[in-house]
């Protein structure tokens, strides 16, 4: 009799960010689907959060309670460094438990928005270290990536990649950027976001939607590591753009659904409907990637900035228009056939923007059905990614069904 394979999933989970934990829904839904014997847990930042969503236990990332708090009092930051101490040892502990460690999607090699070291990029070094040392296979899996500047946040991440066992990336550039910052990506593959293995509501699931409904996605967004300087003025710049195009949409006569990705996202909305101050905007309060997809497959039309809000919507065959910050957006967007709807989410013009929309909703039906076949394409390049992946992570295992199923 095979003992039960331990399998840890790890990341941003639970902490609020619904595309961080769409990419766990679909890990573990492949997972109970292809390895129902497997015990699973988390080491996570919202461990609460997760055990109630997803009832698997669930571990807190962090020993220090005030991790994401800043440290500006004595106490505090001798509290964070001897929290950073801690974790070393709490993480090689966990990881010691485990068969598998999984990284499930997210942009995990990325500093495309504000990052400091000592936050996640050490926390994964310590996972792929641990991992290394103790040889538990970690797996990076459709991870993203991008070229860091800040060299201590490039080294902890470039080192952490080294060290996984299994690594393969969301995107082409995300790939390529690691192989710039000195990682061997001889073997890794490319396959789409975890995301679009998630379901898809169907029309009838879908909420009924006012005639030309537009949603749109919104962010904090200040910018990346390396727009600190100018972080206000990107977002002040962001947020006028974005009310002057949700204000011209109105002016239309166009009915207006406002959603997040993020629980940080909501003072954005609480700005624009006190800007814009019409009935005919509205906002969602989405728990999951399943309720964006709901609200973004009742509308005619989307704009937005959040990466899985694009997902979202690109899943549903929803015609949408990207604000775009990094070039896994631009990427995105140009693998599921409307590279030509991309707006930078630097320089919001509104009236560009406008322009953008009434191209993008004159070509909606056509567009719709490049998204039916792109969506069927990404869903069998990730049956073989899981068929991959059990290969990699799972020797010991009964490939042949899995494999059969493969396209």
């Amino acid at each position: 009799m095979r003992t039960a394979t331990r399998v840890g999933v790890f990341g941003l989970l639970g902490s609020g960010n619904l595309g961080n934990d769409g990419s766990l829904q679909a890990v573990l839904g492949y997972l109970r689907a292809e390895h129902p014997e497997a015990v699973v847990d988390a080491l996570c930042g919202g461990p609460e959060a997760v055990t109630a969503r997803y009832g698997i236990p669930a571990t807190r990332l962090h020993w220090y309670r005030g991790e994401y708090r800043t440290a500006s009092r004595a106490g505090a930051i001798a509290a964070k460094g001897l929290g950073k101490l801690v974790d070393a040892f709490r993480t090689a502990a966990w990881v010691r438990r485990h068969d598998v460690v999984i990284v499930p999607g997210m942009g995990v090699l990325e500093a495309t928005l504000p990052l400091r070291p000592w936050g996640f990029p050490y926390s994964l070094f310590l996972l792929c270290a641990s991992g290394r040392l103790l040889r538990t296979r970690i797996a990076l899996v459709s991870v993203g990536a991008a070229e860091i500047g800040n060299r201590p946040t490039r080294t902890l991440v470039r080192w952490s990649a080294r060290l996984a066992a299994y690594r393969s990336y969301r995107d082409s550039p995300s790939r390529d950027a690691m192989r710039a910052m000195g990682v061997d990506t001889a073997r890794d593959e490319v396959y789409p976001d975890l995301a679009f293995a998630l379901p898809t509501p169907g029309a009838a699931d879908a909420p009924s939607g006012s005639p030309g409904l537009v949603c749109v996605g919104v962010m904090d967004f200040h910018g990346g590591n390396d727009d600190r300087p100018r972080a206000e003025e990107i977002y002040r710049r962001y947020l006028d753009g974005t009310i002057r195009f949700v204000r011209a949409l109105v002016q239309e006569g166009r009915p207006v659904r406002l959603l997040t990705g993020d629980e940080c996202d909501a003072p954005v909305v609480a700005a624009i409907l006190d800007a814009v101050d019409s009935p005919l905007v509205t906002a969602a309060e989405p728990a999951s990637l399943a309720d964006l997809m709901k609200e973004m497959a009742a509308a005619d039309t989307v704009v937005a900035i959040r990466y899985h809000n694009l997902i979202c919507a690109l899943k549903t065959g929803t015609p949408v228009l990207a604000l775009c910050y990094a070039a896994k957006s631009d990427a995105l967007m140009d693998r599921m056939g409307l590279g030509a709807y991309c707006h930078p989410a630097r320089e919001v013009d509104a009236d560009r923007l406008l322009e953008q929309f009434r191209r993008l909703e004159k070509h909606s039906a056509e567009l719709r059905q490049t998204l039916t076949e792109r969506n069927l394409a990404a869903a069998r390049h990730l049956e073989q990614q899981f068929a991959a992946l059990t290969t990699a992570l799972f020797p010991a295992a009964d490939h042949t069904d899995i494999l059969r199923k493969a396209p």
